[in-house]
């Protein structure tokens, strides 16, 4: 077990692993522990909600977890199958004092995570996290008789997240508008398809089918194949892509061409600044964002405000500057007018309605983007401490001097890893090769191990 459970997005690992039923139960009842010891539960009795995605083992790390509550004094309401921005939003709809998601997003199968969310549907504070980790399996004197939780099924929880999503956009789709969804076997089998049709249009669901096993298997955000195929071969005029817990989300155009979460963030970016809905005419993104996308915010007026790469970092700075569009290229887009995370489903649904609202196909709204070729590197067994090395830094300056405005240098230490990322764009593909080769030997060379 590492030293720290946390990680950026809660509790992660291999579920019956690392993420055992046994941990589960204690970080549930450690949770309630610690937010009634913060005054969170004053003057009413606790209620928190609980939603998983489609893998197997979330059947039994949702039982842990709701022993865990319940033995604590929570009451619980049973979400059932439902996205990571679903259990959030309801989270902040139902009242509840907690909500927590089972679910490891994009990762294979196996995998499993715990992510707890405070009153409003935003994820706890370190501060707090760290709280729960220290008090892990500490003693206290715990409810009995009539004062431990109650369990119950939410019932109506697909139809509450389905119409607050249809509810968001104002220029429904015609019924002439075919959209392919790839649901990723995942947390949004149903109530995705349920919501693109309740907004008038008519979908053609993939993936749909899971069986505990299958989510993100050869499908979904990670794996845009059958999609692109799915949607030139069915004549759609577009077609998403959903990760597992379905909070990001990837488009294919009606050729079946990919756009991904930078081109879409452009397309919502311009449509929010056209209803005075982008605040200070700001989108934040992460410094991986396309160079090109930065270029053509610039020329519409609009400011690109970068992060650290990770959606928790996005969110933060949102936060902090009020601002109302951000995201990443993986397509974790976050509106913050609708959602405290990311959400695909409510991204599709932003799109199809700028469709709709302009009359104009994804492929031309996309092309807002020219895309600069961009080239990733990885350099293992290297000392990431030392990327401020000055023969390195002569080389990236002098790299940077040759690309001008038409490229940029990234160098990226892992956070975990004796690893350094060298990313390159350039107004060619061959010079993007080019550059990140030669930075990537000037790395091996000065910050090699041993």
């Amino acid at each position: 077990m590492s030293s720290r459970l946390f990680g950026t997005d809660g509790v992660r690992g291999l579920a019956n692993g690392h993420l055992t039923a046994e941990l589960a139960l204690d970080l549930s009842v450690s949770a309630a522990h610690v937010l009634a010891e913060r005054g969170s539960f004053a003057g009413h009795r606790p209620l928190a909600v609980v939603g998983r995605d489609t893998r197997i083992s979330g059947q039994f790390l949702e039982a842990a977890v709701v022993a865990g509550l319940a033995s604590a004094g929570v009451d619980v309401l049973l979400l059932g199958e439902l996205p990571t921005p679903g259990v959030a939003w309801l989270t902040g709809s139902l009242g509840a004092d907690l909500g927590v998601v089972l679910s490891a997003s994009h990762n294979p199968m196996p995998d499993n995570g715990i992510k707890f969310l405070g009153r409003g549907g935003a994820k706890l504070d370190d501060a707090v996290e760290e709280a729960i980790e220290r008090e892990l399996r500490e003693p206290w004197e715990r409810p009995t008789g009539g004062d431990v939780g109650r369990v119950r099924a939410h019932e109506t929880a697909v139809a509450e997240y389905s119409a607050h999503l249809v509810s968001t956009v104002g220029h429904r789709p015609s019924s002439g508008v075919r959209v392919v969804l790839d649901c990723a076997d995942g947390a949004a089998s149903v109530v995705g398809p349920r919501a693109l049709r309740d907004a008038g249009v008519e979908v053609i669901a993939v993936h749909d089918h899971p069986d505990g096993l299958n989510i993100n298997a050869g499908c979904g955000s990670t794996h845009l194949e059958v999609l692109q195929k799915t949607v030139v071969e069915q004549g759609a005029d577009l077609g998403f892509a959903l990760d597992g817990d379905a909070d990001r989300c990837l488009a294919v155009d009606g050729s079946g061409q990919v756009v991904d979460g930078d081109q879409l963030m452009a397309v919502l970016a311009l449509a929010m600044r056209e209803h005075a809905e982008l605040h200070e005419d700001t989108v934040v993104a992460t410094v991986m964002s396309n160079l090109g996308f930065v270029l053509a915010m610039r020329d519409a007026g609009i400011r690109v405000l970068q992060t650290k790469v990770g959606d928790r970092y996005v969110l933060e700075a949102m936060n902090a500057g009020g601002y109302t569009l951000g995201g990443e290229q993986s397509g974790h887009l976050i509106l913050s007018r609708h959602a405290t995370t990311g959400d695909g489903l409510l991204t599709a649904l932003q799109v199809l309605d700028r469709v709709a609202e302009t009359g104009r196909p994804l492929a031309e709204l996309a092309s807002v983007i020219t895309r600069m070729p961009q080239v990733l590197v990885n350099v293992p067994g290297v000392d990431r401490a030392r990327t401020d090395d000055v023969a390195l830094a002569a080389a990236v300056a002098e790299a940077e001097a040759e690309l001008g405005d038409t490229g940029r240098v990234l160098l990226r230490p892992s956070g975990t890893e004796p690893l350094v990322r060298v990313m390159v764009e350039a107004a060619t593909a061959d010079q993007a090769r080019t550059v990140a080769d030669r930075l990537a030997g000037v790395v091996q060379e000065r910050l090699a191990l041993g």
